[in-house]
């Protein structure tokens, strides 16, 4: 009888027990992780009222928004190679758009590796690494092989499939008009379902729906509003091109202004108006395009959000978006991202929203490097100590919580290596330790970037601390 009484509480034990971890795994948040190609802070959750993003809005109306968050580089392959592995560039030493991040480091794991070594179902739809840079062993379902040729750094250019999906060429594709900017521009029939982002959600809601049952890090990345601007013709029509609102600092080549580095401005554009100046109407043409193309954009984030609800997910399910870095629309004539540290080129929007979670604004300083260690503690998985970056879950607990890092970034033009280090009140860059050329900027004073303080004598003293600054920036 005492036998039999043991063997009973003993298999009471381990059925509690049992049940207890099955809760547990059932509670674990998922995590919709969505990101924007090229998308900077223009939307209407940044206050920008003429764009229409009513669906990235809505994001923002349950979570915290992130004023001021930073890329670790503006150029999309050694920007997420940076947050994906918790590792700034000058420490996965991806520099370009052809570099894999795994043939220098084999045994990273990743983001999203991460959360599969810990019991989650990873998912991928559409551009999250680089086209023809995918990494296959971060995924349960969703990876692609690594471009097989692509066997050393730099032998070969990654394959162009970020824009796969938008074929020109097909019927009812058409460009905008013939004009020399617009040749760039292109309109698509119906709701855009020829488009790979249209395609991206869709096969984002399959995984959604096949995988509801259980953990899961879904991630969604969007390659609109890159080059070329791409959007059905109802987005189009949102906007008024005679409304479309140039820079202060508007130029038709792209141009450093006078005391600035000249290193600092690309001679040429590498994104639109590539060898031909960006007259004052084209330039408008443009840019309304751009917010058309963010707006299909936004249009397919709102589809991938209708299926979260239509699910029962949205009260289990961390939504993150972001863009991967900064952009210009025409300040200083630059129409792209490549190598460009002002601010446009790297700041980012972020939305962070956790379950049952209210609207806040945070003016901190964070970074998009942040996102590793921020997903991994909302979800409960073990603190990993070889990652870069500081958790941003206090700043979602309390927006006046106390954070004191700065924003780290870098890019190689040329032979040359520029760093950044942004802080609540400066923003400072410098090229080959200021040998090329450095700029130090007052925020918010000069949110535009107008004013560089870098040699007048009243700021050696903010140089020297700046400088001090970028000296702690982690490298291998």
């Amino acid at each position: 009888m005492a036998y039999s009484k043991k063997i009973f509480i003993f298999g009471f034990i381990f059925l509690h027990v049992s049940l207890v971890i099955f809760a547990q795994k059932q509670s674990r948040y998922n995590v919709l992780f969505l990101i924007s190609d090229d998308l900077r802070p223009e939307i209407g959750a940044y206050g920008v009222s003429q764009i229409k993003t009513p669906n990235i809005d809505k994001i923002a109306a349950s979570g915290t928004l992130f004023n001021n968050a930073y890329a670790q580089y503006p150029v999309c392959n050694p920007s997420r190679s940076s947050f994906l592995t918790g590792r700034y560039p000058s420490q996965t030493n991806v520099w370009n758009n052809n570099d894999y991040f795994r043939r220098l480091h084999p045994a990273t794991v990743t983001l999203p590796e991460y959360f599969k070594q810990n019991g989650y179902a990873t998912l991928r739809s559409g551009k999250i690494f680089h086209g023809g840079i995918d990494d296959m062993q971060s995924w349960t379902e969703g990876g692609e092989p690594t471009d097989s040729a692509i066997t050393e750094r730099g032998k070969k250019p990654a394959a162009n499939l970020e824009n796969a999906g938008e074929l020109p060429d097909a019927p009812g594709n058409q460009p905008l008009s013939k004009s020399a900017a617009s040749d760039r521009i292109i309109v698509l029939d119906g709701d855009g379902e020829t488009h790979g982002d249209y395609k991206t959600a869709t096969k984002a809601i399959a995984m959604m729906e096949k995988y509801k049952s259980k953990p899961f890090f879904l991630a969604v990345g969007f390659v609109k509003p890159h080059s070329p601007p791409t959007a059905p013709k109802k987005f189009f029509d949102l906007y008024d091109v005679d409304k479309m609102v140039l820079p202060i600092d508007f130029g038709t080549t792209p141009k450093a202004p006078d005391g600035f580095p000249e290193i600092s401005i690309s001679k040429n554009n590498s994104d639109l108006f590539i060898g031909r100046e960006s007259p004052p109407d084209l330039s408008r043409e443009m840019k309304r395009a751009y917010y058309a193309s963010t707006s299909f954009m936004d249009a397919q984030v709102g589809r991938v959000m209708d299926a979260l609800e239509k699910n029962g997910l949205q009260d289990n399910t961390i939504v993150v978006f972001f863009g991967d870095h900064g952009y210009h629309l025409g300040e200083k004539g630059k129409w792209s991202k490549a190598y460009s540290l002002y601010e446009l080129g790297l700041r980012v929007p972020l939305i962070i929203a956790v379950p049952k979670g209210k609207s806040q604004h945070n003016t901190q300083i964070v970074e998009l490097i942040d996102l590793y260690s921020t997903l991994a503690e909302l979800c409960g998985l073990p603190k990993k100590n070889d990652i870069e970056g500081h958790s941003l879950v206090p700043l979602l607990k309390d927006p006046g919580a106390k954070r004191n890092f700065p924003a780290y970034s870098v890019t190689a033009v040329r032979q040359s290596i520029g760093r950044s280090v942004r802080t609540k009140d400066w923003h400072y860059v410098e090229w080959d330790e200021g040998k090329t050329g450095r700029m130090l900027f007052k925020h918010p004073d000069d949110h535009h970037e107008l004013n560089n303080l870098a040699e007048d004598p009243k700021y050696v003293k903010v140089v020297e601390e700046m400088k001090s600054l970028l000296k702690q920036m982690p490298s291998d």
